[in-house]
C-alpha cells in the first residue's frame, strides 16, 4: 500500500474506508439532545460520532442509549465509539460489563476508558498495577463483546505521557486495548508530535481541538499547522482511524461547521 495514499482497502462491497473519518464527540454540546447533536454533526459534514456516557447515553439508561444510536441512524452517522467514564479503580462499581454492554447496543466497536485518577508520576507502584489489573479485566470482558478499548490519554491519570502510555499497554498486554491521542496541554508543536511520533502506532483515534495556552480554546485553525503535521504523520502508517471534534470555542453550535471545515481541510493537506 503506498504510505501517501487518502483511503484504506475497499470494505467488502463498498467504497475505499477513507484514511481519516472525521467526525464529534457528543461531550462537545452536552446540554443539546441526541438528535439535535446528530443533525449539528450531519450539516457540518461530519461522518462519525463518540457518544458520551456522562449525558447523552449513560450505561444505565438503555432507553437513552437506543436514543444516541437511533439518532446517528437517523442523520447517516456511525457511531464509533463509546466515551465511557470506566476509570479502571478497584472500588469502581459494577465494573465494566454494563459499559460493555451499553456499548454493544449502541452499536459502538470501540469503548474509550481512563487510567485511574492519578498522574503516573503521582502514582504509587500499588495504584499502578491496580489499574493495571482493571484494564486488563476491562479488555478481557470488552473482548468477549467484541470490543476494542482506547485509553483516554490525559493529564492526571496514568496516561498523561507518552511514555508512561507505551509502558501501561506494554504492562496490560492486551491486543484489543490502544490509544486516543490529543495533544498535551501547553505542549508546543514539536514536543506534541515528538510524542505522537513514539505513540503512532497504538493511536485508534484523535480527540481534535486547538487550546492554547492552558485550556483557552481558539477556532481550529489557530493550530492548524500543528494538525496538518499530525494528519501527514497518521497517513504514513494507511491505517483508517477518527478525527472527532471535541469542545469548540464558546460550546457554541454556530462554530461547528466552520470547524469541521478546517478539519477537512487540514486532514487533506500533505
Amino acid at each position: 500500500m503506498s504510505r501517501n495514499r487518502q483511503s484504506g482497502p475497499p470494505s467488502p462491497g463498498g467504497p475505499p474506508v477513507p484514511l481519516i473519518t472525521p467526525g464529534i464527540c457528543s461531550v462537545t454540546f452536552r446540554r443539546l439532545p441526541v438528535a439535535e447533536v446528530a443533525r449539528l454533526a450531519r450539516d457540518a459534514g461530519l461522518a462519525a460520532v463518540e457518544w458520551g456516557a456522562d449525558v447523552h447515553a449513560p450505561p444505565g439508561d438503555p432507553d437513552a442509549v437506543r436514543a444516541a444510536r437511533d439518532a446517528a441512524g437517523q442523520y447517516g452517522l456511525r457511531c464509533c465509539s463509546y466515551g465511557s467514564y470506566f476509570r479502571a479503580a478497584p472500588d469502581e462499581p459494577s465494573g465494566f460489563a454494563p459499559v460493555a454492554r451499553a456499548a454493544v447496543l449502541l452499536g459502538a466497536p470501540r469503548v474509550r476508558v481512563w487510567a485511574g485518577g492519578t498522574g503516573s508520576r503521582e502514582a504509587t507502584p500499588e495504584q499502578r498495577a491496580a489499574t493495571v489489573a482493571g484494564l486488563r479485566e476491562a479488555a478481557r470482558t470488552g473482548a468477549d463483546h467484541g470490543l476494542e478499548l482506547a485509553l483516554e490519554f490525559h493529564g492526571n491519570t496514568l496516561t498523561d505521557t507518552v511514555a508512561s502510555t507505551v509502558r501501561l499497554l506494554e504492562e496490560v498486554g492486551a491486543d484489543n486495548l490502544r490509544s486516543y491521542w490529543q495533544p498535551p496541554q501547553n505542549a508546543p508543536d514539536e514536543e506534541a508530535l515528538d510524542g505522537l511520533g513514539a505513540l503512532a502506532d497504538r493511536v485508534s483515534g484523535v480527540h481534535v481541538f486547538s487550546w492554547w495556552p492552558g485550556n483557552s480554546r481558539l477556532p481550529l485553525a489557530e493550530r492548524g499547522d500543528l494538525w496538518t503535521r499530525v494528519f501527514g504523520l497518521l497517513r504514513q502508517r494507511g491505517v483508517p482511524l477518527e478525527a472527532l471534534l471535541e469542545f469548540v470555542p464558546g460550546d457554541d453550535p454556530a462554530a461547528l461547521a466552520r470547524e469541521a471545515d478546517t478539519l477537512r481541510r487540514v486532514a487533506a493537506q500533505r
